[in-house]
């Protein structure tokens, strides 16, 4: 791949990793070696991807850990099939907006315990390792457990997320200084010990899931919310389950593009590439204001539908199939004006008559797992069950109270979900293109548009793709103000202002508003891995030998 793109004047900071034998791109390095290990031991990319995502909430406990949620796609080589898996918890039986109304709560504060929904992690990743692991659970949560006893030095960017959440919840919250060192966060280089989160993993090794769920983790977890003054039950968390779901997807310059279905918010990429099917984009550079114009009035488009359309399907009748289709594309492409932003776009009537990790594995047998996981605003609500060294999550915070919207809030109700995984194949022959995410938020889909143009239009390598700055509409709605990541050309930043788009240039930490993506691609010939890891994150790709 060419790491210029079409005459680009943007060189990568670091190169991006080749290899064969199997590749682990994550956030955080000690998470990518724990990765690499169970490759090395003979493991799947899912088993893989669980001692990943366990090492994370060791390492990384500011963005995700098991008190969150997860969502996955895998690619099985033997047959080419992909499989969705959803992750996410629902709301507490005993919850909903008359109850609400009756204690004066009209907007729900983002860390009250009445947004935490079941954390589905736990059984996320059981879920995952059954269907296409080969090891043992003992044996994939082994390094994250010898991480949180033996303890493990914070790295950079993590120490100052870590020490800003320790200051907006964990100081706070119930049991929150569990996860500090004397009420703050370490520093950079420090070593942090967690022995109640290697409890956690050594209880549901020996005890499996039920522990969670129902045994004496589940009693903690229950216990504590209530104590905090929320409603969430045993029962509730007895009766959760993952489910297996078809993933959705578009075609695009001769890739197909996968994402998972609602109540993941994917749908955003896949509508924002449909809208953009018909420009010609490479005609323009990537950096140009012409080229973000059009991506930004895209994702205006998509997330008006988005916001309205993307629930828990068991409770709204979303219209997939005729919101993906390309005529419905073709209509809403109208809208896009190629010389001036549009802040009042509504959306559309597609028939007649509804913070965060993210890494990706690649295995040497050309398994793909693209998975990601999260607690949602850091640290969540920053709770934690007294002795288990996790945090519970705030991801009810997305629940519209607006009774007539397809997301209010309801009991047993899955609440729309920013984090979502990406995949990609060629459609000539469904080989695995290749694996890719971008977290944070509402930026996720954004990110997803942004580093998959990248690769297919203009045909950057992966780490390329990923330094590029970036644009966020910051708050993920149509109208949104629109931040411009620092490194962008002073006349695009300009040129964008001029047609209307209100503009907020990001420097510094704050450019973790702009995602932190890895992507791993697979040539289809060669077998060669080709990965990048996000600047804006702590971590690296590495390939096994």
């Amino acid at each position: 791949m060419n790491d210029l793109g079409k005459g680009l004047d943007f060189k990568s900071r670091r190169s991006p990793v080749m290899g064969k034998g199997g590749m682990v791109a994550t956030s955080q390095p000690l998470a990518t070696a724990a990765g690499l290990e169970i490759l090395g031991s003979g493991g799947t990319a899912a088993d893989a991807a669980v001692a990943v995502a366990a090492s994370l909430n060791v390492t990384e406990p500011t963005s995700t850990g098991i008190g969150g949620d997860c969502f996955a796609l895998y690619f099985d080589a033997s047959n080419g099939k992909i499989s969705a898996l959803n992750g996410s918890g629902r709301a507490p039986r005993m919850l909903n907006i008359e109850r609400l109304k009756k204690e004066g709560i009209t907007d729900l504060p983002p860390y009250h315990p009445y947004t935490i929904t079941v954390p589905g992690a736990c059984a996320g990743w059981f879920d995952l390792q059954e269907r296409f692991g080969k090891l043992t659970m003992g044996q994939v949560l082994q390094p994250a457990i010898i991480l949180s006893e033996s303890g493990f030095p914070v790295a950079p960017i993590t120490s100052y997320f870590w020490q800003k959440g320790a200051e907006r919840q964990l100081s706070s919250a119930l049991n929150g200084k569990e996860l500090t060192i004397n009420g703050r966060g370490p520093n950079a280089g420090e070593v942090f010990k967690n022995p109640g989160l290697a409890r956690t993993f050594r209880t549901i090794t020996e005890k499996g899931r039920s522990s969670f769920y129902s045994g004496e983790i589940g009693e903690a977890i229950v216990h504590i919310i209530q104590k905090a003054g929320g409603c969430l039950a045993l029962e509730d968390l007895q009766d959760h389950r993952s489910t297996w779901d078809e993933p959705i997807s578009t075609a695009f310059r001769g890739i197909r593009f996968w994402e998972c279905p609602p109540n993941g918010q994917g749908l955003a990429a896949l509508l924002a590439l449909n809208f953009l099917n018909d420009f010609d984009l490479e005609a323009f550079e990537p950096l140009s204001t012409e080229r973000m114009h059009l991506e930004i009035e895209a994702m205006r488009l998509s997330f008006a539908d988005t916001r309205w359309y993307v629930a828990d399907p068991a409770y709204s009748q979303i219209p997939l199939e005729e919101l993906l289709s390309r005529d419905y594309a073709r209509q809403r492409a109208k809208l896009i004006n190629p010389e001036r932003a549009t802040l009042d776009q509504v959306h559309g009537v597609p028939v007649a008559s509804s913070d965060t990790v993210y890494f990706c594995i690649v295995d040497g047998e050309g398994n793909a797992c693209s998975f990601i996981n999260s607690n949602y605003m850091g640290f969540g609500t920053g709770i934690v069950p007294s002795g288990w060294g996790f945090t519970l999550q705030n991801r009810g915070h997305n629940f519209s109270l607006n009774s007539l919207h397809p997301n209010a809030l309801e009991p047993l109700k899955r609440p729309y979900h920013t984090i979502i995984p990406a995949m990609a194949t060629r459609e000539h022959d469904n080989s695995l293109f290749g694996v890719m995410g971008v977290m944070g938020g509402f930026m996720q889909p954004q990110g997803h548009l942004q580093v998959f143009l990248n690769l297919a239009c203009d045909q950057m390598d992966p780490q390329s793709s990923l330094d590029l700055p970036r644009f966020c509409i910051e708050d993920g709605t149509f109208a949104g103000k629109v931040a411009l990541e620092q490194g962008l050309p002073q006349e695009t930043i300009s040129g964008l202002q001029n047609m209307g788009h209100v503009i907020n240039v990001v420097h510094g930490f704050d450019r973790a508003l702009f995602g932190r993506g890895q992507i791993i691609l697979r040539d289809s010939n060669s077998a060669v891995l080709t990965a990048g890891s996000d600047p804006r994150a702590d971590g690296c790709a590495m390939t096994l030998l």
